[in-house]
């Protein structure tokens, strides 16, 4: 549950929000939502895969652990990354829906009871007079990013579907002779079916922007060998 209220620059004039990533903060996650909008940096660093919800479909996620709760970018106090998803950038900010005499329209709202929020500390969410503060503005762009990238998941899948293009995928991951992690319930694009579409279906994709995401999501993949390393690296440093 959470205690999300409209964000205004009177009410939390004196709002501030801890920056950096903890598990405090929730980021000790071993899976994480990703959009369509960032998929050009997510696949430089983790494998993007899908999953299927019973309400709202496919959906794609970054792996970043084999464990639960296991996020293996996460450091003491940061995220040892380029590029962080999305989703964790936001903190303690989400789109609501508020109610006006035009019609609903979709407006920043912050939860109160997350553990970012500050009156103390960390990067103002308003600047001294009013304005927004260069945090709450790169929140904005990180907000904006996932509502048009939800907008766009949708009917790429849809796509995907329709062309035989997702296939199940079960990982099996070897960390050595000993232990080995098996990984259900994912599915990826089928690249051998990509391939032989014919060139009225590769249009399509193409002209919708999808072919590229496919391919992104596709090559991800080889970054499991990178958290694979990151595993073992962890595991060396427990036993020292």
């Amino acid at each position: 549950m959470t205690n999300a209220v409209l964000l205004d620059n009177v009410t939390h004039k004196d709002l501030r929000v801890k920056v950096g990533h903890s598990a405090e903060f929730g980021d000790n996650v071993n899976m994480v939502l990703v959009f369509p909008t960032e998929f050009t940096f997510v696949q430089r660093e983790y494998p993007i895969l899908f999953r299927k919800d019973s309400t709202e479909g496919f959906q794609a996620v970054a792996l970043l652990g084999f464990d639960k709760g296991e996020n293996l970018f996460l450091g003491d106090a940061d995220w040892n990354a380029r590029y962080v998803p999305a989703v964790q950038q936001r903190g303690p900010f989400l789109i609501g829906i508020h109610q006006q005499a035009g019609g609903a329209e979709e407006m920043i709202h912050v939860d109160l009871d997350h553990p970012r929020i500050s009156q103390a500390e960390g990067e103002p969410v308003f600047l001294k007079h009013g304005g927004n503060s260069p945090y709450l503005q790169h929140v904005n762009r990180m907000l904006q990013l996932i509502l048009d990238g939800a907008e766009i998941a949708k009917p790429m899948f849809k796509t995907f579907e329709e062309m035989g293009l997702i296939e199940s995928v079960e990982l099996n991951v070897r960390l050595d002779e000993q232990v080995e992690y098996n990984l259900p319930d994912f599915f990826t694009v089928n690249t051998e079916r990509l391939s032989a579409l014919d060139g009225t279906s590769l249009e399509r994709l193409n002209r919708a922007g999808y072919l590229k995401l496919a391919w992104m999501v596709a090559e991800s993949l080889g970054n499991i060998d990178g958290l694979v390393q990151l595993k073992n690296r962890k595991r060396k440093a427990l036993q020292i």
